[in-house]
């Protein structure tokens, strides 16, 4: 049975005419992989999953940083672009033609067959950094959602002065656990549901965190904003002023940043209708809903708040009533997060194990498949590689966020930086290389004349996020509970 599995995993990585007989089955792929069965509903599903990520919760703190005129410009500055780089990131997952080309599995393989040479590694720095710090991240923040769960039910229970203090820890390691299980599931094609969930339960405590801002406004209490948010002087002091700009600008680049995942999202979809037509309407329902509710939360919560406004807005309604309310907020978290770090390591675990693959393709331990019958599932194919690196993967993502519980403030510095390269640079470099668009011309000079435009961006940021890092890097103990 072991070497009959092997011999169907050497049909899926070679290309079709190698089937026996030349028989070109009908439940594989043009390239001799499993027939991809991907819908516009998952990939949207996969985009909100990965946009719509917890950083919601801080855009109505970037607003009051900003003001009423230049939050919402920027937001939907931000919108426009991502839009845009996506499609044209989209039309490069097989070249050199978009529809009937060769198909590019990874991020890294779209760079290799238009860029080249040093830009390949430089991607791959960028995205696997990117993907690595955002589930450390996604640790954390999901442990803190729990926490707030236990805290608020205590707090009810015991009275608003009791100081009722929880450790972050054992919730990080009940992430983790869960983690470890769904690590297992295979790859992308595999994760729709997931996702579909995922995105279901952002929609959920982002609606909740709206529907409490609105009431909050509907009763009345008198809160301060202005057109160029908080105010120099009264909220803050001038240098204060400019590095929370400089953060929440990054904020807000970041929040709509998912071109790190979109060429893996694109390989999960079927061939007809053809995948970079299906990837820019997913790409558009994504981009258009998330920035629906990035207006209502940031805004909607900069009326609530004020220029007072708390970096997670659903906190800013305390561990009070209606509590329930607030831990189901909370919950709906939890449960996204635990789907979107699955969303965001897909692609590493993707990765390793294609590497690994392609350096010990003798090996049994990484190249077969042991089937497994598990009651009320049916067959699974466990392979030990998978098994053991997925593992320990999570495992060593758990113990960084419980050494540096503000490893958030690193994600924003990795987020910084990677978001130029990844969102803005390589799409547009790509497509210039693609389309063969001359030097200096019209279309040329504004595509680069945006390229450092964002550019500047990812700088202050970065520079934003190296202040806050240093701030938190003075108070930091290691092990201290949160």
């Amino acid at each position: 049975m072991a070497g009959e599995l092997q011999k169907n995993s050497m049909y899926l990585e070679q290309g079709p005419g190698t089937y026996e007989n030349g028989d070109v089955r009908k439940n594989f792929d043009d390239d001799g992989r499993v027939k991809r069965t991907g819908t516009l509903l998952t990939a949207s599903a996969h985009i909100i999953t990965a946009v719509i990520g917890s950083g919601v919760l801080s855009l109505a703190w970037a607003i009051a940083q900003l003001g009423w005129v230049a939050g919402p410009a920027v937001l939907m500055a931000f919108s426009f672009i991502t839009y845009f780089t996506s499609t044209l990131l989209a039309d490069c997952y097989r070249s050199p033609d978009p529809v009937t080309g060769k198909r590019n599995y990874t991020y890294m393989d779209v760079v290799r067959a238009h860029l080249g040479g040093m830009k390949v590694q430089l991607c791959g720095l960028a995205q696997y950094t990117n993907l690595i710090g955002v589930t450390i991240g996604y640790t954390i923040t999901a442990s803190i959602s729990m926490v707030a769960v236990k805290r608020s039910n205590c707090f009810h229970k015991h009275g608003h002065h009791v100081k009722c203090s929880i450790s972050n820890y054992p919730f990080m390691i009940i992430f983790a656990a869960i983690q470890i299980v769904l690590s297992q599931i295979p790859n992308f094609h595999k994760l729709s549901w997931l996702s579909i969930v995922a995105a279901v339960m952002s929609f959920a405590y982002s609606s909740i965190g709206i529907g409490l801002s609105i009431a909050k406004v509907a009763g009345g209490g008198h809160v301060r904003t202005s057109l160029t948010g908080v105010t120099i002087g009264v909220d803050v002091t001038g240098s204060e002023k400019v590095w929370r700009t400089f953060q929440a600008v990054g904020d807000i680049a970041f929040a709509y940043a998912y071109t790190n995942v979109l060429i893996e999202i694109q390989d999960t979809l079927r061939s007809h209708p053809p995948e970079n037509k299906v990837m820019k309407k997913a790409s558009f329902l994504g981009v258009s809903t998330t920035t629906l509710f990035y207006f209502l939360c940031g805004c909607v919560g900069y009326a609530a708040f004020g220029n007072n406004a708390p970096g997670n807005f659903l906190t800013g309604f305390g561990f009070y009533e209606p509590f329930w309310l607030i831990d189901f907020a909370n919950v709906c978290i939890a449960i996204h997060l635990i789907g979107a770090y699955q969303v965001f390591c897909q692609p590493i675990f993707g990765f390793v194990e294609s590497q690994s693959k392609k350096r010990w393709p003798e090996s049994d331990f990484i190249t077969v498949d042991h089937n497994v019958s598990i009651p009320f599932y049916g067959v699974y194919h466990v392979n030990f590689f998978r098994l053991v690196w997925r593992s320990c993967y999570v495992i060593v993502t758990a113990v960084v966020a419980m050494i540096f519980p503000f490893f958030n403030h690193f994600v924003g510095l990795i987020g910084a930086l990677s978001f130029y390269p990844l969102t803005v640079y390589f799409p547009i470099e790509i497509y210039i290389a693609q389309a063969k668009i001359p030097k200096f011309s019209f279309t040329w000079t504004w595509m680069k004349i945006l390229s450092w435009a964002c550019l500047v961006v990812s700088i202050v940021a970065s520079a934003g996020s190296i202040q806050g890092l240093a701030k938190n890097l003075k108070e930091y103990h290691p092990f201290k509970n949160q």
